[in-house]
């Protein structure tokens, strides 16, 4: 039987991110970083101009992804990012919707 303390401990992160980020190749920018850090989750542009964003992964990787949701792609221009943690709920892939 395996000890369950050695399991990485999986986690969520519901994040919001305001400033120059639609048009700017955020989502895309983000569906391809995730990817390579091997979370899961989504993302999307809001109707007030921010992007929303869900990761799940270990919770190192998605403190890393988390991060970089403060700077973004290049022609982005973050003022605020917030994150609210949640209770995974085993997402597959990483998608844009």
């Amino acid at each position: 039987m395996q000890n369950s303390t050695l399991l990485p401990k999986l986690i969520r992160a519901h994040v919001l991110i305001t400033g120059r980020v639609q048009g700017v190749g955020y989502r895309y920018a983000t569906l391809d970083t995730a990817s390579q850090l091997g979370l899961t989750g989504w993302v999307r542009n809001l109707p007030d101009n921010q992007v929303e964003a869900v990761f799940e992964g270990v919770g190192e990787v998605v403190e890393e992804m988390v991060r970089w949701c403060h700077i973004g792609p290049p022609a982005a221009v973050v003022k605020n990012v917030v994150v609210e943690y949640e209770q995974p709920e085993g997402l597959r892939r990483f998608e844009v919707l």
